[in-house]
């Protein structure tokens, strides 16, 4: 069998495994799930909201990782370069995903709940800003027109890290509207026994869709890649066929 259909043959296990896991997870999050007793159902977006807070704060650092191997890379080994930068763009719009989800699930919540979509406080203004990094960075990689595209976005994930900490540490260093720890903030933290099925499976599920998303889109920028040097080797060709 050939690796090509052996990758798509495990993605499309991995993808009916992902729908899978979201379901069920959805299912424990909207029917089985204890209601709140404060809150009521509206607490149910917490299923949703902190597993894609939680991931939007993880693929930066995929993105971190591989500018920095590409930064490396770029002189000494060019073709691994190309990897490196296929990874961290297919994680920088995974980043602008989660992280918009984060967003709109957390207005929804604050509506509910604060009876206003939006506050500046420090987290979600932290936030705010993650998501307006990434989307920088996919405008740059869209729009510039310099040979150095992929180094300055490089760059760019290095500042965009830097808020990633920020973020996750703002409800501990600041006093925020934003509610305090659910996990690891001390004593009383934590959340009922009976609503860690759904918050651990929408967490795995969530996390399952995003690694599919990732490869996915690497595959299709390696693809983009090959493309464009197959096209400049032809260009090259008929150079040199036309100087002869």
């Amino acid at each position: 069998m050939k690796r090509s259909h052996i990758y798509r043959t495990v993605g499309m296990v991995w993808f009916v495994l992902t729908v899978a896991a979201i379901v069920y997870a959805t299912r424990l999050a909207l029917v089985v799930a204890p209601t709140e007793a404060t809150m009521g159902n509206v607490q149910r977006i917490f299923y949703y909201h902190v597993p894609t807070s939680m991931l939007s704060l993880l693929f930066p650092y995929v993105n971190f990782v591989a500018s920095l191997f590409y930064l490396g890379w770029r002189r000494r080994d060019p073709l691994r370069a190309m990897a490196a930068d296929a990874v961290a763009i297919s994680a920088a719009e995974v980043t602008v995903v989660f992280s918009s989800l984060s967003l709109l699930t957390g207005m929804l919540w604050g509506r509910a709940a604060w009876g206003i979509w939006w506050t500046w406080d420090a987290r979600l203004t932290s936030m705010l800003l993650l998501w307006l990094l990434y989307v920088s960075y996919l405008m740059l990689r869209k729009l510039s027109s310099t040979g150095q595209t992929q180094t300055l976005a490089a760059v760019l994930s290095v500042f965009a890290a830097v808020d990633v900490p920020i973020v996750f540490m703002s409800i501990r260093w600041w006093r925020t509207q934003h509610p305090a720890p659910v996990f690891f903030g001390g004593p009383d933290t934590g959340i009922d026994p009976s609503m860690r099925p759904a918050f651990g499976w929408n967490v795995l599920g969530w996390a399952m869709w995003g690694v599919f998303l990732l490869v996915f889109r690497y595959a299709l920028e390696r693809r983009r890649q090959e493309r464009e040097q197959e096209a400049a080797l032809k260009s090259i060709e008929g150079t040199l066929e036309i100087a002869q």
